[in-house]
């Protein structure tokens, strides 16, 4: 598939979305670009900023397999990846898998349940398959996890282990829609849209399994010219050195980086990523990987601040 065919149906996918969606323009765009680039989003805000209903709509757009998952204190992991059941009247066991196996999963705020249960997921997302009483079972071939999280200060949430927040390509940030959005929304649920009927919405179905997989191929291929490349590992490298950060973003963050870069232009319908596809992603990318010093999070500032300054202090190449 070539870049203008993959544009002209990305464009589509969101134009869908905003049937369902009003404004939240950068978090349809950063959720298209997690599912072209093959990645995993985690996406932060308050209760009833429509995190749920964006996932749920991108998965019919998408016409894959979607699951959600509820988590709670009490979740157990064999709750996510299944368990196997004896059957008393062959005498064997049987797998009943969870719905960890699906091609789309919302995992819905996945910090109210503990991290024994939450790490169930890190199998699943870095190596795409799950192991079940030493059983390994392969997962979808276009598997994406859009993890819904409450701000960490909420009450009755546990915060994210590193390791897992390190799976995830992309921190999307769903903040409050400004008035006119706000008052949009309301125009169009009185026209007859039911957020838990998205039927109501009209929804068309522009991609399905191998379309999806093409997509991701083009991804791929996009090319990135070395010294944009360079660019990239010069960011994340930066992160490490910054003051206020005790600890810098890992490898996996550019080759993220740089796969979310790559996205981001064919979402532009360009065959090359520029520094500028770079810029923008690089908050996404970053943001969940630095841990700020404790005195730094005491005067109020957020990784945002930092990477702000990190990109002014980069030499973008020309």
């Amino acid at each position: 598939m070539d870049v203008n065919r993959a544009s002209e149906i990305v464009g589509g996918v969101v134009g869908e979305l905003r049937k369902v969606i009003v404004g939240q323009e950068e978090v349809l765009e950063q959720m298209t670009v997690t599912l072209l680039a093959g990645g995993h989003a985690l996406l932060e805000g308050v209760p009833g900023t429509a995190k749920t209903l964006t996932a749920r709509a991108l998965a019919a757009v998408a016409g894959v397999a979607f699951r959600r998952i509820q988590f709670t204190p009490d979740l157990m992991p064999s709750d996510i990846v299944g368990v196997n059941i004896y059957n008393t009247a062959t005498g064997e066991f049987h797998f009943r898998s969870g719905p960890v196996f699906a091609d789309i999963l919302l995992a819905d705020e996945i910090n109210r349940a503990p991290a024994k249960t939450q790490s169930a997921l890190l199998e699943a997302m870095e190596e795409y398959q799950t192991t079940v009483d030493g059983v390994s079972r392969p997962m979808s071939r276009v598997f994406t996890v859009f993890a819904t999280q409450n701000p960490v200060e909420f009450e009755g949430t546990y915060p994210l282990p590193e390791a897992e927040v390190d799976r995830f390509m992309l921190k999307i940030l769903v903040n409050y829609p400004d008035e006119a959005v706000e008052g949009a929304i309301l125009d169009r649920v009185e026209d007859g849209f039911d957020w838990s009927n998205l039927a109501t919405a009209n929804l068309r179905t522009l991609l399905d399994l191998e379309t999806l997989l093409d997509l991701r191929e083009t991804v791929r291929r996009t090319h990135m010219e070395e010294s944009v490349r360079r660019y990239a590992t010069r960011i994340v490298r930066g992160s490490r050195a910054l003051p206020q950060v005790s600890l810098g973003a890992s490898p996996r963050a550019a080759v993220m980086l740089m796969l979310a870069a790559k996205a981001h232009a064919v979402v532009a319908g360009r065959p090359f990523a520029t520094p500028d596809d770079v810029k923008a992603m690089a908050p996404a990318v970053l943001r969940h990987r630095l841990l700020l010093a404790p005195e730094i999070e005491v005067e109020g500032r957020k990784p945002d601040d930092c990477i702000r300054e990190l990109l002014l202090g980069v030499e973008v190449p020309r």
